[in-house]
């Protein structure tokens, strides 16, 4: 006979897998990539005062495609 001591709480169903790969590294920088050239390539559909609504110029695009995580408008008022 046994006897249970304690309940385990178990995840959820859905948490994701912990197996390390050495493909995952490079699998989400290129993911991240993706969504920076996405980005890039929406921005440069923008006209110029589609832009400048946002408070960037064209000169800015590349740097905030690669860096999307900090608003350009801080940088503007930084300087």
């Amino acid at each position: 006979m046994s006897t249970i001591h304690g309940i385990t709480e178990l995840g959820p169903a859905t948490a994701k897998r912990q197996v390390y790969s050495p493909f995952e590294n490079y699998w989400n920088a290129f993911l991240e990539w993706r969504k920076g050239d996405r980005l890039r390539t929406q921005l440069c559909h923008l006209t110029d005062s589609e832009l400048a609504d946002i408070g960037i110029t064209r000169g800015d695009i590349d740097y905030v495609a690669s860096h999307r995580d900090i608003d350009p408008r801080s940088i503007l008022s930084a300087s």
